[in-house]
């Protein structure tokens, strides 16, 4: 068990660094109604797509502008970026939306089984679905469901990393520097 006089320090200076951040009031009602929707009903397959798409616009520019490296591994070093970035991006939001349907699907409340369901039927069901759940609390369910999803989906992840995004990148990549770097190259020393 952790001591009370250990957790105090770090209170502390969390609550200093929370003092310490200035305030700031967004005066626009529909800027926050959009950071609200945003905080609620983004679940992780959204926020992937999200980091996804800050990625593919800001990594490629960081790699080519890498003044460290010749002009040829800028350029695979960007075709590397970049497929790396659309194949987590696919692979992480296909994976991470099937392990929320999943969990959704074997989540149902027991209220709604219909008495004919087959028993194999029920408990698959309501494999997942918690035992307090209160009737009407329908919010905190989509929530329950969401983070099982997503906890799910990071077993699953540890997996398809190796199987699938590993060959798919290695696969893009080249392709992207057979179609876009090779064939610019060939085509600029055949003008010398």
């Amino acid at each position: 068990m952790v001591s009370v006089n250990f957790i105090s320090p770090i209170k502390n200076s969390m609550k200093a660094l929370y003092n310490s951040v200035p305030s700031h009031v967004v005066s626009k009602q529909n800027i926050l109604s959009g950071v609200e929707y945003i905080g609620r009903k983004w679940t992780s397959p959204q926020q992937r797509v999200a980091m996804g798409a800050t990625a593919i616009v800001l990594q490629p520019i960081i790699d080519y502008n890498n003044k460290n490296v010749d002009d040829k591994t800028k350029k695979v070093s960007v075709a590397r970026t970049v497929a790396k970035i659309l194949v987590g991006t696919a692979t992480g939001f296909v994976v991470r939306y099937l392990c929320i349907k999943g969990i959704k699907t074997c989540s149902v409340p027991f209220k709604d089984i219909p008495e004919t369901t087959k028993p194999l039927v029920k408990k698959i069901k309501t494999f997942f679905t918690p035992k307090n759940m209160q009737r009407g609390n329908e919010d905190a369910l989509e929530q329950y469901r969401n983070a099982m999803g997503t906890l799910l989906s990071l077993n699953v992840m540890l997996f398809t990393n190796f199987l699938i995004d590993a060959p798919l990148t290695k696969l893009l990549t080249n392709s992207i520097i057979k179609h876009h770097i090779d064939n610019k190259t060939d085509k600029e020393e055949a003008k010398k």
